[in-house]
């Protein structure tokens, strides 16, 4: 029987909301393999929303893997958020650094900055933005969605964005209808993969809190659930979708996150040298040892 150091943390949290939750396995040297991993993050279907392996690296300070209950994930925002707030935070090797600096499975090393000592926040640089090729049209997916296509924003773009995963950006008209859409689950996935994309993100300019750009709301519906409560790699795809418009000019700028039935979490953006950094903080709530036989 193998045991690792175990994590539980809510990534994004804010004004006492709930986050959104991960977990992460400290494997040092050693190794899982695909089953392993993704038989573990299966075990923690509806308990995290994604589930981070962190192995030692010979390109950075350490590596990160990432897991849905689905199958295994291109990168994880919150994943990364929760994983390496926590890591700095407690790892004096690594607290000292200003720059730590991850390899990710599939994404290439990035680098995490880290604030933890200024504002308890790190920020993490989002992989680069690219705009894509979309032949979908506005009923189809408000049909996806199930609301009206009177409730779509048509001022501004629909959009594909791939940062880290591909996102499809969807402006709704006011905060009132952006957080009261609940579509169906099944559904809005096969939508998703009919039309080869990994999250639905829609947004209203309208937000709760004056300190807030925007509002945002993630589906993932392809990775085991239909809702993200708190994202970093659609939000970034969101900040460049906003930048490429001249709408944001890369300002640090908070985006707050979540449905009618939550408190909302908060995602900070900027960037810097032409990329969108996103961050925030995290909030541990489980730590253990976790046995594999």
């Amino acid at each position: 029987m193998r045991n690792y150091n175990y994590t539980k943390v809510n990534a994004f949290t804010w004004n006492g909301s709930l986050g959104n939750p991960a977990a992460f396995l400290e494997l040092g040297e050693e190794q899982l393999t695909e089953a392993e991993m993704l038989a573990v993050a299966k075990e923690h279907k509806g308990f995290v929303s994604e589930f981070v392996f962190v192995t030692k690296s010979d390109k950075a300070d350490v590596k990160l893997t990432y897991y849905s209950s689905e199958c295994e994930v291109d990168f994880c925002g919150h994943g990364t958020i929760a994983t390496m707030h926590q890591l700095i935070s407690h790892k004096p090797w690594l607290k000292i650094k200003p720059v730590v600096k991850i390899e990710t499975n599939r994404k290439g090393c990035l680098d995490v900055i880290n604030n933890v000592d200024r504002d308890d926040t790190v920020l993490i640089t989002a992989p680069e933005g690219k705009m894509m090729t979309m032949n979908i049209t506005i009923d189809k997916i408000a049909k996806a969605l199930e609301i009206e296509i009177e409730d779509i924003d048509t001022s501004m773009p629909i959009q594909m964005v791939e940062s880290g995963l591909r996102t499809l950006i969807v402006p709704i008209k006011t905060l009132e209808e952006e957080i009261a859409i609940f579509p169906n689950e099944q559904n809005l996935k096969s939508f998703a993969i009919e039309h080869d994309f990994d999250n639905v993100l829609i947004f209203s300019k309208e937000t709760a809190s004056p300190k807030a750009f925007a509002h945002t709301r993630v589906f993932a519906p392809r990775f085991g659930y239909l809702e993200d409560p708190a994202t970093g790699s659609s939000n970034s795809a969101f900040g460049y979708y906003a930048h490429w418009l001249h709408w944001w000019p890369g300002t640090p700028i908070l985006i707050e996150q979540g449905n009618i039935n939550m408190l909302y979490n908060a995602v900070n953006l900027q960037i810097q040298q032409g990329k969108v950094m996103f961050g925030g903080t995290s909030k541990m709530t489980i730590s253990g040892t976790y046995y594999i036989v």
